[in-house]
């Protein structure tokens, strides 16, 4: 569906789509522009009738009149900022739809109508008008998926046939080529292998994510799709209600934001703490042991593509839930450390650091040598698991290089010896 004639504005509007079929007004949004010392990107301004009766849609958000400002070039205020469309969506929209102007503004507008979250862009405060939204494709038609990304990728025109398959707002994921399809009544995220790429990725996601739930950890559902050259891997999405629900939509923060709107670092250590002060307090114990095994099953499959934006919280009322582990798999570059910091030596990823901070997790060092054993004693078995699920040899031999190399099957040993 091709979009709309669209001119270049410096005003938009925040829509809360928990119910799509009840669009809410949340407030306005201005486009700011770089000045010396402050920031340029995305602000906003609550409508009254929010401040009356909404919620306050990130910490660094409170529900008070007044313009906030984006703290980031090129980003939007808070958790506004989760509605932009991921690296991948951009080159969507750079590609497709060519606007006259892509600043923040226009990336939050043609992101449309299937961005993460609950949130909605509108050009109009009267009623929700967003980008024009196609009904989302079927596995039928993941050829023409297929074909669509690999034309994106090579910069080739893409016809309106084509174009109604699209929509570049979702952010499970980052660069990688994706689109989203419905399976069972369900949005999925659907996501290609880079074209090049020697290996089979998306299956090798499939088989890590599924290898993470063997280590105790809760993960998005995920499904292998067979191409004619491999594999694409649907993600089911965790922002949206089930089947049954109405459409009904969650209200989730990344990471990034929800720790940055907290002032705080960007960690591991700190995500457990964020859950300890927001989350359910009966769940308090789970949720520590939870970033702590992802941690762990993290940093010995080598994920050191782990940064804040590949996690994620649900917000129930005021309180924060784990979101599903999502975009877990070998990233095979073998840095020895995270994106995400492990602990007192900060992103190294070393068995030592792996188990410097129990507290921040509600563990005490025991607790915590046994949580990490487990999901050593899960990683011991990768490659039958992986080999289980269908990755070629070739794709085996070229992770054992990095899962298996003499360093981090050293501190994998190590972890495994520390409560024997």
């Amino acid at each position: 569906m091709s979009p709309v004639p669209y001119t270049p504005r410096d005003e938009l509007f925040l829509w809360w789509l928990a119910d799509p079929a009840q669009p809410r007004l949340v407030g306005r949004l201005r486009l700011v522009r770089r000045t010396a010392g402050h920031p340029g990107g995305v602000s906003l301004e609550y409508d009254p009738a929010w401040l009356a009766e909404g919620l306050a849609l990130s910490e660094d958000l409170p529900l008070r009149p007044g313009e906030f400002l984006p703290v980031e070039n090129d980003a939007a205020a808070g958790a506004v900022d989760d509605a932009r469309p991921d690296r991948w969506g951009e080159r969507v929209i750079r590609h497709l739809y060519k606007p006259t102007r892509l600043s923040t503004l226009e990336y939050l507008y043609f992101a449309g109508d299937e961005r993460f979250g609950a949130l909605g862009v509108s050009s109009s405060a009267q009623r929700y008008e967003p980008q024009p939204r196609a009904v989302l494709p079927v596995v039928g038609d993941v050829p023409a998926l297929y074909e669509l990304v690999r034309r994106i990728e090579a910069g080739e025109p893409v016809d309106d046939a084509l174009q109604r398959l699209v929509a570049p707002g979702t952010t499970l994921g980052g660069a990688r080529p994706k689109a989203q399809i419905e399976i069972d009544g369900h949005p999925w995220v659907l996501k290609f292998a880079d074209a090049g790429d020697p290996n089979d990725s998306p299956l090798i996601e499939h088989a890590a994510m599924t290898l993470a739930t063997r280590a105790g950890i809760t993960v998005c559902e995920t499904r292998p799709i067979p191409l004619v050259d491999g594999h694409a891997v649907a993600v089911r999405r965790f922002d949206r209600a089930g089947a049954g629900h109405g459409g009904r939509r969650l209200h989730a923060l990344s990471a990034h934001v929800a720790l940055r709107a907290a002032a705080s670092d960007g960690g591991y250590p700190e995500l457990a703490l964020l859950l300890r002060r927001r989350g359910d307090p009966t769940q308090i114990a789970a949720n520590g042991a939870q970033v702590f095994r992802r941690m762990v099953f993290n940093v010995l499959i080598d994920n050191t593509d782990d940064h804040e934006k590949n996690h994620a919280l649900l917000v129930q009322g005021r309180s924060y839930a784990l979101a599903p582990a999502y975009d877990v798999l070998p990233a095979g570059q073998a840095l020895g450390y995270q994106q995400f910091r492990v602990g007192a030596q900060g992103l190294d990823a070393s068995a030592e650091n792996l188990l410097s901070e129990p507290a921040a997790f509600g563990l005490r060092r025991p607790q915590a040598q046994a949580l990490a054993r487990e999901v050593a004693e899960v990683v011991e078995g990768w490659q039958t698991h992986f080999a289980a699920c269908g990755v070629s040899a070739g794709d085996l031999g070229r992770l054992a290089e990095q899962i298996d190399r003499p360093y981090l099957l050293g501190e994998r040993r190590a972890l495994l010896r520390e409560s024997a």
